[in-house]
């Protein structure tokens, strides 16, 4: 369950961290209320697995999932450029991710 709960508020961190970018410095209402909420519920999120997990796990799972998907949705959205150098990289995120978790 913990995993579970790891990996919702990694998805969470991607959503606030888009939603931050998209809220212009808090001038925007939408992004600000998605901003606030997403983070709460992922510091809340990874606060309740690091109740079963180690924290540096959880942590580097938390900040993986969030950066990986923040970088996928930025150049899905053309945000970002795609480029293999970075496909290449946050393939190397992922794996480190999926490496943690089969250690554990």
């Amino acid at each position: 369950m913990s995993w579970m709960l790891l990996v919702v508020s990694g998805l969470l961190e991607a959503v606030w961290a888009t939603a931050l970018g998209k809220s212009e410095g808090f001038t925007q209402l939408t992004p600000s209320v998605v901003f606030f909420t997403a983070l709460a519920a992922s510091m809340a999120g990874l606060a309740f697995a690091m109740r079963e997990l180690p924290v540096g796990t959880a942590y580097a799972v938390w900040v993986g999932i969030g950066a990986v998907l923040t970088v996928v949705y930025a150049m899905a959205t053309g945000t970002e450029p795609v480029a293999l150098a970075k496909i290449v990289f946050l393939t190397l995120i992922v794996t480190g991710v999926v490496g943690l978790k089969l250690v554990h």
